[in-house]
């Protein structure tokens, strides 16, 4: 199961969607694409819109031309390349446009708003460069975009991009990009399976400088809904997004995900066996970070299990919740090409009222890294009949590292291997985990300052030998443990911190251990 989709699920019925200004297109100028006629455009009238469609049956809307999108494979897709001097200047923001292909069947409706007008891009052949035996050419003359891109005012390359149902990402605080977020999470690692509402209009508006403004109709076979996003390019420093949603549900939903983040996790120091790649590391996510409203921050290590995993952490709306990249050390992924040691962290902020539920982390098996096999989104604990409005606002931080920071230690390391002692016979049951931790709370802290593991886990599971000390020459503590399961156990849920004096000194280490599968490999 693949978590970023290869093609945009069907949209919602067009019938329903307000008449957009006729075919009276302006010629061509001299720069940028044609614009259509203006129409009156705002939020609010949008989100009415996505209410009405909402309202009535889903109506399938399969992609035309498919024998032809089929054939615009990776490579071909790759070399249809949006012609610079056809750029949209938005307000000063430059944009380009998608072409479509195999992986991308359904078109998206493209908007420029000036003063409360939208006037829609007009897609053309012409605007791409095309190599002569592209199939691109046998498309019909109005075949539409597939997304869009935000570029640098030099048109160097560009820092965000929407592509493939609701998905968008940028480059972060390092200039690489990874992980992806999208609006909206459907039936994410059930298996009824998922399903992916997708972007059906973009609307760009005018924006301050430094800003960019992007408004999207999202429709799916379950809900339809409008999503306004401000976004703040920090070159150096990231992205900020402040996102206002407004969502309304055709018919119930069994999973719905808020504020979702998709990203990649193959194998890391904790897992290295899993893989005999020549790469120490290979993951765009190394843990789910969050700070809940009380009690202590939480690191979930990620992991690929054998099967799909899915933990909850419930309780009210969290103060931030994310996906990170927390090991930023070159030496511990030796990747030159794509550089998995600048990917993005983001985080989440909610910015209204999120109400009680649970931070959702699906984790799925892969065996290499060209799948993103992690989702994490907030889950609302209770929602209303199908109709009714639902608001989500929120704040997407694009950065190096989660701005929520406490002077509690983080987990820097996370480590599984055999139990036992060296040089001793080694238990067969049992399975040694390591943890190292640093930050302000351990300064000054030594042998004779009795700093404790707390560890918990699930009945029938005994820790073994728990103890903390000091790692010479550094300024970490490390925490090692053994854990002893019954035979056959498929899952341990564990929860490790280290204490002073019944006070925490830091985060907590939420982490999940596969006995069965670690078995399977010894």
């Amino acid at each position: 199961m693949t978590l970023r989709p290869l093609f945009f699920a069907a949209t919602a019925a067009l019938a329903l969607l307000a008449p957009i200004a006729p075919a009276t297109w302006a010629e061509m100028p001299a720069e940028g694409p044609t614009l259509a006629a203006p129409a009156p455009f705002s939020f609010d009238a949008l989100a009415a819109r996505a209410a009405a469609i909402a309202r009535a049956p889903y109506v399938p809307s399969p992609p035309r031309q498919p024998e032809v999108l089929a054939r615009i494979d990776f490579d071909a897709h790759w070399k249809l390349r949006y012609r610079k001097d056809k750029t949209l200047h938005q307000d000063g923001v430059p944009v380009q446009f998608f072409h479509m292909g195999t992986y991308f069947r359904q078109p998206v409706k493209m908007f420029a708003v000036t003063n409360g007008a939208a006037r829609e891009v007009v897609y053309s052949p012409d605007l791409f460069d095309m190599p002569k035996d592209s199939p691109a050419h046998d498309l019909s003359p109005d075949a539409g975009f597939a997304g869009l891109r935000i570029l640098r005012p030099d048109l160097s390359g560009d820092w965000i991009s929407f592509l493939g149902a609701s998905y968008f990402r940028t480059e972060g605080a390092l200039g690489q990009f990874g992980l992806s977020a999208r609006a909206i999470a459907v039936d994410t690692g059930l298996p009824s399976g998922e399903e992916f509402p997708r972007f059906t209009e973009v609307y760009l508006e005018d924006a301050p400088e430094g800003q960019a403004i992007v408004t999207a109709l999202v429709e799916g076979r379950s809900l339809a809904g409008v999503w306004r996003m401000v976004i703040t390019n920090r070159p150096g420093q990231g992205q900020v997004m402040a996102v206002e949603s407004r969502l309304y549900l055709r018919k119930p939903v069994a999973r719905l995900g808020i504020a979702p983040l998709t990203s990649m996790f193959w194998y890391s120091e904790t897992n290295r066996l899993q893989s005999l790649d020549w790469r120490p590391e290979v993951h765009d996510s190394d843990g789910l970070s969050i700070v809940p409203v009380e009690g202590t921050p939480i690191w979930r290590a990620l992991d690929v299990p054998g099967k799909i995993v899915t933990t909850r952490f419930a309780g009210p709306a969290p103060k931030g919740f994310g996906l990170v990249q927390r090991d930023r050390n070159f030496d511990h992924y030796q990747d030159d090409g794509v550089w998995y040691d600048r990917r993005p962290t983001v985080w989440v902020e909610p910015t209204s009222d999120w109400g009680r539920g649970a931070v959702t982390l699906v984790e799925l098996p892969t065996h290499d890294e060209t799948n993103d096999n992690i989702v994490a989104f907030w889950t609302p604990e209770t929602l209303p009949p199908p109709g009714q409005e639902l608001r989500f606002d929120y704040t997407l931080h694009w950065v190096d590292k989660a701005p929520l920071q406490t002077d509690l230690a983080q987990v820097v390391d996370s480590r599984i291997g055999a139990g036992g002692n060296p040089g001793q016979s080694q238990p067969k049951d049992q399975i040694k985990v390591v943890l190292d931790f640093e930050g302000p709370a351990l300064a000054g802290l030594g042998e004779a300052d009795a700093v404790q593991p707390a560890i918990t886990a699930p009945p029938g599971v005994e820790i073994i030998n728990p103890f903390a000390h000091p790692i010479r020459g550094t300024d970490r503590w490390r925490l090692v443990f053994d854990v002893k399961t019954a035979p056959g156990t498929e899952t341990v849920d564990l929860l490790a911190t280290i204490k002073r004096g019944g006070r925490a000194l830091s985060e907590t280490w939420a982490g999940v251990l596969h006995p069965a599968q670690i078995e399977a490999r010894r």
